[in-house]
C-alpha cells in the first residue's frame, strides 16, 4: 500500500467486503503509519490520538469498524497468539533452529489465519514495545471502546450454557488453557522428569494443573471472573504453577551433577518461559486497571517475538550452561598445570622437557612423512595423527606441552572468582594470575629447553648413520624462509591459538557428554562388557576413561586439527600452516643441523628465531584470552569486577614483578598485597550463569 500522512485518509480505505490479505494489508499498514518514519514515542501517541480522534467523530465509519472487526475476528484466533507467541514452534533445539534459520531466509505471507504470523508482521520493530507501554490511561480506555465495540453474539444464540464471562475474559481463559497443557506436556517428557528432584516428582503439578484450572475456568464462567468462587480457585492455581517453575529448577541441579544436554536446557528455558506466560495472563485476567496490564503484556509479546526470531539469543541461551559447564571440567583439570612453589616449579620445568623431547621425535616424523609425497589431506591427516599421538603420550607419561595450558588454566583461574566482594578474594585471584604466568614461563622453557637438543642429536646420529641430515638443503631453507618475522608466521601463531582453545572446547564437551550418557558406569557394569573383560579389567578400564576422556579428547582434536586444518583450508586455495612453539623451534633446529652453522651468520635465521620468540606468547595469549573470556562469561563476571582484578593485576606488576616469572617468599608475598586499592564491589551478586534467579 501506498504511504498514507493523513488520518482520514487511512480510515477512508477500510473495506469490510475486503479479502483477507487485503484486510491484513490495512492493519498493516495502519501499524506503520502509527509506528512512523522514526522511533519517535510522542509523535506515534499524537498520531494515535489524531487517528481515535478522526474515527469517533465519523460514524459511518464505526459501522464499517464494526463489520471489519467482526470478520477479522472470525478469521483469526487471538488465544493461540497470547499463548503461544515468541515460543520455539519446534521442541527439539536443532529443529528449531533450522526453523529460525528459515524464517530469516524466506519472507512470511499476510495470507495467513495464524494471528501469531501476522503479529509478526504488525510489530516487526523491536522499538514498538516503547509506544505500546506508553499509551495513556485515557488512550486506552477509547481503544478499549473501539476495540469492544461490536460485543459476539450471547452463547445462548449458539447453543451453549450461558456464560458470566466477556468476549476478552473468554479470549484469556482459552489462551491459559493452551499454555497450561503446554507446560503439563512438557513436564510428562521423560528426559526431564527423569531428572527431577523426588519431591517434585511427588508434588504432582504437573498432573494436578489441568484440573486446578478447570476448576477456575467453570467457576468463572458460572459466576464471573471476580466472584467469590472463582477467587478461592486462585490460590491452588498459583500454587501448581510455583511447584512447576520449581520442579524444573530441580532438573538444573541434576544436569549440573551429571552432564549438560543442549536440548533438555532448551526445554527446560522453554517450560520455565510458559509458567510466567500463564502468570502474566492470569494478572491480565485479574488485574483492576485491565488495559494497562493488557498494552504492558503487548509490549512484552513484541519484545519476545524479536527475540523468537533471533539465532543468536537461541544458541546463546541454550548453551550457555553447557559453556559454563565446560569451563568447570576445564578448570578440574587446570589445577595440575599451576605451579605455586619451588618444589612444583622444579616439577613442571622436568616435565615440560619431557615434553620437549617427546616433540623432538615428533618433528622428526613429521619430516619422515613429508617425504612421503602424499595428497593434501592423507598428507594432513598423516601428521595430525603424528601430533595427537605425540600428545597422548605425553598426557599418559605425565609430561606437559606449554601452550596446551592456557585453555585449561584460564577456567582454573576463573574459579577462584567465587569471591570477588573481599578484597583477600581480589587477592588471592591475583596470585593466581602470577601462579599460572610463570607456570607458562616454566613449560616454555622446559619444552624449548629439551627440543632443540632432541632433534639436533636426532639430526646428528642420521648424518653418521646414512651421511645425511633429517633435512635437505633446500627443505631446510624452505623451513627458514617460511618462517621469517615479516611473514604470515605470527598471523599463523594466532590461528594456532585458537585451535588450542578449541581443542579445550571439545575437551570439555566430550566429558560432558561422556558423564551425561553414563558411559563410565555402562563400561563397568554392562552384561555384555563384564562378560567380555571381566569385571575387574571392566571396572578399570571405566576409572581410566572417566579419569582421562578429557585429556584424551583434547590431545586427539588438537592434534588432528593442526594437521588437517591446513589440508582443508587448502582445499579452499588459503594459504594457512600452524606455528607451535616447540615444533617450531624443532623445526628450526632441523634446519640449522642442515645448513650448518654458518647459517647463523645469515639475517634470515635471526628474522626466523625472532619469529620464533614471538610464537610461544601468541599461541599462550590467543589461547588463553578466550578461554578467560568464555569462564568470565561463564561466572557472570561483571565489567566492574573486571576493572577491580585489572587493577590488582598492575600493582601486583609495579611492587613484585618478579612473582610473575618464579616463585618468591611469603615475605614478598604480603609486600606485593601492600598498599594496593581496590575499589569497593558492586551491590548485587553476580546472577548464575544460566539466568536463574
Amino acid at each position: 500500500m501506498k504511504p498514507i500522512d493523513e488520518p482520514a485518509t487511512l480510515l477512508a480505505t477500510l473495506d469490510p467486503a475486503a479479502g483477507r490479505a487485503e484486510r491484513h494489508l490495512w492493519l498493516i499498514a495502519l501499524i506503520d503509519w502509527l509506528r512512523g518514519p522514526e522511533a519517535d514515542v510522542p509523535a506515534t501517541l499524537k498520531r494515535l490520538g489524531a487517528l481515535l480522534d478522526a474515527a469517533e467523530a465519523d460514524p459511518d465509519w464505526l459501522a464499517r469498524w464494526r463489520l471489519w472487526w467482526r470478520r477479522f475476528r472470525q478469521d483469526v484466533d487471538l488465544a493461540p497468539l497470547l499463548a503461544d507467541f515468541g515460543f520455539a514452534s519446534q521442541s527439539a533445539f536443532m529443529t528449531e533452529l533450522g526453523h529460525r534459520i528459515r524464517h530469516k531466509m524466506l519472507p512470511s505471507s499476510p495470507v495467513t489465519t495464524d494471528m501469531t504470523e501476522l503479529f509478526g508482521l504488525l510489530f516487526h520493530d523491536p522499538l514498538d514495545a516503547r509506544w505500546l507501554g506508553a499509551l495513556s490511561a485515557r488512550q486506552l480506555e477509547r481503544l478499549g471502546a473501539l476495540l469492544g465495540s461490536e460485543p459476539d453474539l450471547p452463547a445462548e444464540s449458539r447453543g451453549a450454557p450461558a456464560s458470566r464471562l466477556s468476549d476478552w475474559e473468554q479470549t484469556l481463559i482459552d489462551a491459559l488453557s493452551f499454555c497450561i497443557g503446554q507446560i503439563s506436556a512438557t513436564g510428562f517428557r521423560p528426559e526431564l522428569r527423569s531428572r527431577m528432584s523426588v519431591e517434585a516428582r511427588q508434588a504432582r503439578s504437573f498432573l494436578d494443573l489441568p484440573m486446578a484450572l478447570e476448576n477456575f475456568r467453570r467457576a468463572a464462567a458460572a459466576q464471573g471472573v471476580a466472584s467469590a468462587e472463582a477467587q478461592a480457585q486462585l490460590p491452588e492455581l498459583h500454587r501448581l504453577l510455583d511447584l512447576a517453575r520449581q520442579a524444573a529448577y530441580s532438573v538444573y541441579a541434576h544436569l549440573e551433577e551429571h552432564g549438560i544436554s543442549v536440548g533438555i536446557v532448551f526445554r527446560l528455558r522453554q517450560l520455565r518461559e510458559r509458567v510466567l506466560r500463564a502468570t502474566t495472563l492470569l494478572d491480565c485476567l485479574l488485574s483492576e486497571q485491565r488495559p494497562r496490564t493488557t498494552a504492558r503484556f503487548i509490549g512484552q509479546l513484541v519484545q519476545v517475538g524479536h527475540e523468537s526470531r533471533s539465532i543468536r539469543a537461541l544458541v546463546a541461551s541454550s548453551t550457555q550452561l553447557t559453556a559454563a559447564r565446560v569451563a568447570e571440567r576445564s578448570a578440574e583439570s587446570g589445577e595440575h598445570y599451576i605451579t605455586r612453589n619451588w618444589d612444583e616449579y622444579r616439577d613442571m620445568l622436568l616435565r615440560a622437557g619431557g615434553g620437549g623431547a617427546v616433540l623432538g621425535f615428533t618433528t622428526w616424523f613429521k619430516f619422515l612423512l613429508g617425504g612421503l609425497a602424499l595428497s593434501a589431506f592423507w598428507s594432513g591427516l598423516a601428521a595430525g595423527l603424528n601430533y595427537a599421538a605425540a600428545f597422548v603420550l605425553i598426557q599418559l607419561l605425565h609430561l606437559t606441552v606449554a601452550t596446551k595450558q592456557p585453555a585449561v588454566t584460564a577456567p582454573a583461574m576463573v574459579a577462584k572468582l567465587r569471591d570477588l566482594r573481599s578484597r583477600e578474594g581480589v587477592l588471592r585471584f591475583v596470585d593466581e594470575v602470577a601462579h599460572l604466568f610463570r607456570s607458562q614461563v616454566a613449560a616454555i622453557i622446559g619444552n624449548l629447553a629439551l627440543v632443540a637438543p632432541v632433534v639436533a642429536l636426532i639430526s646428528a646420529a642420521l648424518w653418521l648413520m646414512t651421511d645425511a641430515p633429517m633435512l635437505t638443503p633446500e627443505k631446510a631453507r624452505h623451513v627458514l624462509d617460511s618462517h621469517q618475522l615479516l611473514g604470515p608466521t605470527l598471523l599463523f601463531a594466532a590461528v594456532t591459538g585458537l585451535l588450542l582453545f578449541a581443542s579445550s572446547i571439545v575437551a570439555g564437551w566430550v566429558e560432558n557428554w561422556f558423564v551425561l550418557h553414563k558411559l563410565d558406569s555402562a563400561i563397568a557394569y554392562h552384561p555384555s562388557i563384564t562378560g567380555r573383560l571381566g569385571q575387574r579389567l571392566a571396572q578399570r578400564c571405566s576409572h581410566f576413561m572417566r579419569t582421562h576422556i578429557s585429556g584424551l579428547a583434547a590431545n586427539i582434536s588438537l592434534g588432528l586439527m593442526l594437521g588437517l586444518v591446513p589440508a582443508i583450508a587448502g582445499f579452499f586455495g588459503l594459504e594457512l600452516e600452524v606455528r607451535h612453539v616447540t615444533l617450531v623451534m624443532g623445526q628450526l633446529t632441523a634446519a640449522v643441523m642442515a645448513l650448518g652453522w654458518t647459517v647463523w651468520l645469515e639475517p634470515a635465521f635471526w628474522s626466523a628465531l625472532a619469529a620464533m620468540l614471538l610464537v610461544g606468547p601468541i599461541n599462550l595469549a590467543v589461547s588463553f584470552y578466550l578461554a578467560f573470556r568464555l569462564a568470565l562469561k561463564a561466572r557472570s563476571v561483571s565489567d566492574v569486577n573486571r576493572q577491580r582484578i585489572q587493577g590488582a593485576i598492575r600493582h601486583r606488576l609495579r611492587r613484585a614483578p618478579l612473582s610473575f616469572l618464579w616463585p618468591v617468599s611469603a615475605q614478598q608475598e604480603t609486600q606485593a598485597h601492600a598498599d594496593v586499592d581496590i575499589a569497593p564491589p558492586e551491590t548485587h551478586e553476580d546472577e548464575p550463569p544460566d539466568g536463574r534467579v
